[in-house]
C-alpha cells in the first residue's frame, strides 16, 4: 500500500507522516512498543470529556440550584485534568513518539522540528534495566525519504534509523550493511572529486605565468 501524498512545504505533514513510520517499522523489527504514555494522555483526555458531559446533563435534567456545588468542583476538576494533561503532554511525553523493548533493552524515542527547517531531528535513550542510557542525537533532511511530490519512501529512511542507532542496526543488520556500503560509496566519491578538483588546481597554477613574471617579460619586450 503506498503512502498518501502530502505538501512538500508543509513542516507538520513532514513530521508527521515521518512520525508515524516510525513505530511502524521497529514493530516489524520484533521491537515490542509500550503504550503507557499514550494511555495515560488519553485517560486524562477522557475523563475531562467525561466530566464535562456529566455536569451539563445534571445541569439540564436538575436545574443550576440542584447542581451548582457539584458544579463547582466538577469545574474545578476538569481545569486540573487539563493541567495535568497539559504537564504531561509537554512536561513528560516531550515528543515521545516511541517507547519500547527488545530483548531487554528500553528504547525511547522523540522526535522535533525547527521552524522554517525541514530537518527532521530524534533523540534517542535506550539501554538495559539498571544500567546507564546510551543517548544518541540525529538529523537529517526529509528530502532524504520524501520525493519531490510528497510521498514517503520508506526504505531510505528505514536505512538512517538501522545505520543511525545501533539497536536498531542489530535488529535489522541488512538495511545497516546496506546504510554502511551507500556511506562508503558516497564517501569515495567525495574523496575522488576532491582530488580531481586539487589536480585541477594544481595544473592551472602551473600552467598560468605569475604576474610578477608577465610583467617582467614586458619589460624587456622593446
Amino acid at each position: 500500500m503506498s503512502s498518501p501524498k502530502i505538501s512538500v512545504y508543509s513542516l507538520s505533514d513532514l513530521k508527521n507522516t515521518t512520525d508515524d513510520a516510525l513505530p511502524n517499522y521497529l514493530t516489524s523489527l520484533k521491537f515490542k512498543q509500550s503504550h503507557f504514555f499514550a494511555d495515560v494522555r488519553l485517560g486524562l483526555g477522557y475523563t475531562a470529556v467525561v466530566i464535562a458531559a456529566v455536569t451539563f446533563y445534571a445541569d439540564y435534567k436538575l436545574g443550576w440550584d440542584a447542581t451548582k456545588f457539584w458544579t463547582l468542583w466538577a469545574v474545578v476538576t476538569y481545569f486540573i485534568l487539563n493541567g495535568a494533561l497539559t504537564y504531561w503532554i509537554w512536561g513528560v511525553e516531550k515528543g515521545r513518539i516511541f517507547a519500547g523493548e527488545i530483548n531487554d533493552t528500553t528504547i525511547s524515542i522523540a522526535s522535533s522540528v525547527t521552524k522554517h527547517k525541514p530537518i527532521y531531528n530524534l533523540h534517542v535513550q535506550y539501554g538495559k534495566p539498571g544500567q546507564e542510557l546510551r543517548t544518541t542525537k540525529l538529523s537529517a533532511p526529509f528530502t532524504r525519504w520524501f520525493d519531490s511530490d510528497g510521498y514517503f519512501v520508506a526504505a531510505p529512511f528505514q536505512r538512517w534509523l538501522a545505520s543511525e542507532i545501533s539497536l536498531v542496526g542489530e535488529a535489522d543488520a541488512q538495511k545497516a550493511g546496506t546504510a554502511t556500503a551507500d556511506k562508503a560509496a558516497q564517501g569515495a566519491v567525495d574523496v575522488q572529486g576532491t582530488e580531481n578538483v586539487n589536480k585541477s588546481s594544481k595544473a592551472s597554477a602551473e600552467g598560468a605565468p605569475s604576474s610578477a613574471a608577465r610583467s617582467r617579460k614586458s619589460k624587456k619586450a622593446p
